[in-house]
């Protein structure tokens, strides 16, 4: 395996000693001691632990699959007396290489600690632990009437704790908020074994420094989080979909400001551009006329008696549609969400290979962002195609190309970096849900004395910058 280059760099530690980059015999025993069959070991078994879903690759010398917190404190105990790299990993679908080895060194997957302890109906609480998928859990939920909004695009096969590690977004973060506003309380073990528990079941907490909002985010660079006390809601009685059709994505974003502006705060708001358009309609068939450039895709939810009404309300206040259609039963919805769930396998018809970016920009500035983005595809001849959630100001910025053209490869790298400066300069971020692991450099957004204060605040949780080194910031 090939180690992947990584852009931010390696943290800071009081000692001078190197990370250990190979397992001796004596490692060894104490990790099948500790582990048992559980301890992953052969170039077949780490194949997949060495990427993730952004295809970067590196270099895992062993992959551990721990079944309780225990287990977890003897390995981070283990990990900081040799100083060996651990790379927390929960269903590897992040697009950034968050959980990739750059350095040789221990994966410690959260596959098998997967339990729901709880869902309380009375507190509006679920206990977790980190490996459980986000839609196992939503309809463990819904099932007694509960709901937990967060809903990445990779909600089937994502994981709580690695949704939390990068904050994840999602369709419905618009209405609801994103992963840490569902975030009460965190159960961490820190490098050295030591078992802390940041807030807890309580919905209102003011004591202490807000540590729990901290480790949401931080990109498994401070520790292992075991447990989590997440916020539910009462599950809404019913929802409704319609999908609008624009002839231009000037169009399309600037509807957008016409939907806040009459005070309409959809549960979801999602855009899709014309290149995508344009592969889905030469792939399958569409629902829309091919005069259609550019399409909203926008959920409602609340009472059965009024969205009939509230969805009205939302159409005359679209006048410059060219077409729309709307799902107010289940069925007819899952047909529409369908399609939004197509775009990425979609973007791949393409390009073999994609370069994957989530930039975001105050909503008052999405058409001019879009076009400078794609001015700066142009001017680099690369293939740009967009879409995303547009209602909080987040576009997902996907050039398709081939990594074995190496002038391509290279062209494309320039392009990402231009439009990503283009986003900052326009009051953006680089990042609204991925994080930035190894494929962002955030020293473009994060000035140096405030990289310093994060390098400060990690050495206290990881003296000896073991966990993810390289990555986030």
């Amino acid at each position: 395996m090939t180690q992947t280059p990584f852009l931010n760099p390696l943290p800071r530690s009081a000692d001078a000693q190197p990370y250990a980059d190979r397992l001796e015999p004596a490692d060894m025993d104490f990790l099948r001691r500790t582990l048992g069959g559980d301890l992953l070991v052969t170039a077949e078994e780490l194949h997949v632990y060495a990427s993730d879903a952004s295809l970067k690759t590196g270099s895992p010398l062993a992959a551990a699959r721990p079944r309780c917190v225990e287990q977890v404190q003897d390995l981070l105990a283990w990990a900081q007396d040799r100083r060996m790299p651990v790379y927390v990993r929960g269903r590897g679908t992040n697009l950034v290489g968050d959980c990739v080895p750059v350095l040789p060194g221990l994966v410690v997957s959260t596959l098998l600690m997967d339990r729901i302890e709880e869902i309380s109906a009375t507190d509006f609480v679920a206990v977790v632990e980190p490996g459980l998928t986000t839609g196992r859990l939503q309809d463990a939920c819904e099932a007694r009437g509960l709901y937990y909004p967060p809903d990445p695009a990779t909600v089937r096969s994502s994981s709580i704790g690695g949704n939390v590690i990068t904050c994840a977004g999602g369709m419905r973060a618009l209405k609801y908020g994103v992963t840490r506003d569902f975030v009460l309380g965190i159960e961490a073990v820190l490098p050295g074994g030591r078992l802390v528990c940041f807030g807890g079941r309580t919905h209102k907490n003011v004591v202490g420094l807000d540590l729990a909002r901290l480790m949401v985010g931080s990109e498994g660079t401070l520790g292992f989080i075991s447990k989590l006390w997440l916020k539910l809601l009462p599950k809404p009685e019913a929802s409704a979909t319609i999908m609008a059709g624009y002839g231009s994505h000037a169009e399309a974003l600037g509807a957008v400001g016409e939907i806040f502006a009459a005070g309409i705060v959809p549960c979801a708001l999602e855009y899709i551009g014309d290149g995508i358009i344009d592969l889905m309609a030469g792939s399958r068939p569409v629902p829309w006329p091919r005069e259609v450039r550019s399409i909203l895709l926008i959920r409602l939810d609340g009472s059965a008696d009024t969205l009939p009404l509230e969805a009205d309300r939302l159409l005359r206040n679209m006048p410059t549609a060219l077409w729309h259609t709307t799902g107010l039963n289940p069925q007819d919805e899952e047909r529409l969400w369908e399609i939004r769930r197509r775009i990425n396998p979609t973007t791949f018809l393409a390009g073999p290979d994609k370069m994957a970016d989530d930039v975001t920009v105050p909503r008052g500035q999405l058409v001019r962002a879009l076009a400078e983005m794609e001015k700066i595809a142009r001017e680099h001849d690369v293939t740009f195609l967009h879409f995303g959630h547009v209602g909080d100001g987040n576009i997902h910025a996907n050039i398709l190309y081939d990594a074995a053209d190496e002038n391509m490869a290279r062209r494309v790298e320039e392009a990402r970096l231009g439009m990503e400066q283009a986003v900052l300069r326009l009051g953006g971020v680089m990042s609204g849900e991925h994080g930035c692991g190894i494929c962002k450099n955030a020293g473009l957004q994060i000035t140096p004395a405030e990289r310093a204060l994060m390098h400060d605040i990690k050495a206290v949780f990881d003296p000896r910058g073991i966990m993810n080194p390289g990555k986030g910031y």
